[in-house]
């Protein structure tokens, strides 16, 4: 009767979702052809990982689209494409391909205040899953140590959600996010039943936000995770500050990530295309859990990297990590090489 009842629930959450996008569409069909035009955005990458000794190499394409229907309605997706060369434990290289989406999702202006979203979208819980994980935005190749708190290990929600701004002053602007998501096995769409939300208070003159999130798993198994972050950009030193803190039944950590902008002398121009990088983190295991992909033991984990910004969007990145753990303490290098695109999917009307 339960896996019923999810199939349905299921069943139920994509046809609002599509009946949405549909009944949106129809309402705002004859100003498509006006001056909203789609942009196809997004990203590719290569990249290599050694952990340990081991080298595996990754080539990335994750294109987005953001496709404006009218004055209120925005069709958004953004997918994955992966070709992964692995050791293989007889020697050589393994060779896997996935294709999947980290989200599709129809966002529906209902007043200035609120944004209705129906479909698959990143799961609303701290800060990385829904802006660093792009591979041209993340600083270093791997996700934080205690990722899997909040996003449900899927990073990903099946479902709807209300989010925007309460109120946005010169001095305070505070955001909110709630959602309710079902259950899904399918390898391209995957999420689990779950509800939470986050909110955030973000100080316009201080460069200063802070939030806290909350998540409640609804599967067989029913528990809470907790999470907090700050991120800050000071005004008078070129560098930004982000962390999190995430707390589940059987684990719990946090981390905190730096980057910092060189100065642009005259006669050393170039030095402006450095970033700096650092990231400190660390998880706590409270009690054995085989499912939650966190570390099994305490670890602890250092990491320095260095990006350059060629121009027309290339970045290239390189970092040295140490992971330090009861089970072992290894060396991990990381290196990246990624190309940031964006054009209309064809021209607009003036």
């Amino acid at each position: 009767m339960g896996s019923l009842l999810n199939s349905i629930n299921l069943r139920l959450i994509h046809q609002s979702a599509i009946a949405l996008v549909l009944l949106s569409v129809s309402f705002d069909a004859p100003q498509l052809m006006a001056q909203n035009t789609p942009v196809l955005s997004g990203g590719t990458g290569f990249f290599s990982y050694t952990d340990g000794g081991k080298t595996s190499y990754d080539m990335v394409a994750s294109p987005l689209l953001a496709a404006p229907v009218g004055p209120y309605v925005l069709i958004e997706g953004r997918g994955v494409l992966l070709e992964a060369l692995s050791p293989a434990h007889t020697g050589g290289y393994n060779t896997s391909r996935f294709f999947g989406l980290s989200y599709m999702q129809a966002d529906v202006i209902a007043t200035k205040h609120v944004t209705l979203v129906g479909g698959y979208f990143l799961t609303p819980f701290g800060t990385y899953n829904e802006r660093i994980t792009p591979i041209w935005i993340a600083n270093f190749q791997d996700v934080p140590l205690i990722y899997g708190i909040g996003t449900m290990n899927t990073g990903a929600s099946t479902g709807g959600m209300a989010r925007g701004n309460l109120f946005s002053t010169d001095k305070v602007s505070v955001s909110y996010a709630a959602y309710i998501s079902a259950g899904s096995t399918n390898v391209r769409i995957n999420s689990q039943r779950a509800a939470g939300g986050q909110a955030s208070v973000y100080l316009p003159k201080a460069r200063l936000e802070v939030g806290a999130s909350f998540g409640r798993r609804l599967e067989t198994v029913r528990e809470n995770d907790f999470g907090t972050h700050v991120w800050w950009e000071p005004t008078k030193v070129p560098v930004r500050i982000r962390s999190e803190y995430a707390h589940a039944p059987h684990s719990q950590g946090y981390w905190i990530e730096a980057d910092c902008h060189l100065p642009k002398p005259d006669n050393a121009k170039w030095l402006a295309r450095l970033e700096p990088l650092a990231r400190i983190q660390q998880a706590f295991r409270n009690s054995p859990d085989k499912t939650d992909n966190l570390p099994s033991v305490d670890t602890q984990r250092i990491d320095f990297g260095l990006s350059y910004h060629f121009p027309h969007e290339v970045r290239m990145n390189t970092s040295y990590g140490r992971n330090f753990a009861s089970d072992g303490n290894v060396n991990i290098w990381q290196t990246g090489l990624t190309y940031r695109f964006l054009t209309p999917a064809w021209k607009g009307k003036s």
